[in-house]
C-alpha cells in the first residue's frame, strides 16, 4: 500500500483572499504534477483533503488525474496544527493506495512520525505542491520511496 502525502499548492495570501484560495501559480504547479503523475502511471483509490479551499482545490486537480470519477473525500484531522496520531493510526488500517492533501506542519509531522515513529523529526522538505509517496511494507513499517515537487514537473512540462 501506497500513501501519497501532498502539501496544497500555492495559495493566495490572506489580505487577498481571507479563504486562501490556490493562486493562479498553485493551479498551474498542481496541475503540472497531475499530468506528471499521470504519465506516471500513478493511480490511487481514495483522495482525501483537510476541507480548507486550498487544500480541496488541489485534491480536485489530483483526483481529476489519478482517480477520475471517485467521490473525493474530506477528513478531519488533517488541518496544520491536528495531532498526528489519528490520522497514523486509522493509515495502519488503510488497504488501497490513498493521497492526502493538506498542510504544514502536519505533514511533515505525519511523513516523520509514519517512516521514523518520532513526529518531532524533520525528514522531507515541502515545499507547495509537493508529493511524497511512502510504501507500507509487510512489516506495517513505512519508508519513503520518492518525492517530487512542482519544480520537477513543470521542467517536465516546459
Amino acid at each position: 500500500m501506497r500513501i501519497y502525502l501532498v502539501q496544497h499548492g500555492d495559495a493566495l495570501a490572506k489580505d487577498i483572499d481571507p479563504a486562501r484560495s490556490l493562486s493562479e501559480k498553485g493551479r498551474a504547479d498542481v496541475t503540472a504534477v497531475a499530468h506528471l503523475l499521470a504519465r506516471s502511471g500513478i493511480v490511487v483509490a481514495r483522495v482525501v483533503h483537510s476541507g480548507k479551499p486550498r487544500a480541496a482545490q488541489t485534491a480536485d486537480i489530483l483526483a481529476a488525474h489519478l482517480a477520475p470519477g471517485i467521490a473525493i473525500e474530506t477528513m478531519d484531522g488533517l488541518a496544520p496544527n491536528d495531532p498526528v496520531e489519528p490520522v497514523a493510526s486509522a493509515l495502519s488500517t488503510t488497504a488501497a493506495d490513498i493521497m492526502l492533501v493538506g498542510h504544514l506542519p502536519f505533514m511533515g509531522k505525519l511523513a516523520a512520525r509514519l517512516v521514523t515513529g518520532n513526529e518531532n523529526l524533520s525528514m522531507a522538505a515541502f515545499v507547495p505542491g509537493t508529493v511524497l509517496c511512502l510504501e507500507a511494507g509487510d512489516d506495517g513499517d513505512f519508508s519513503i520511496v520518492w518525492m517530487m515537487g512542482p519544480a520537477l514537473a513543470r521542467r517536465d512540462t516546459d
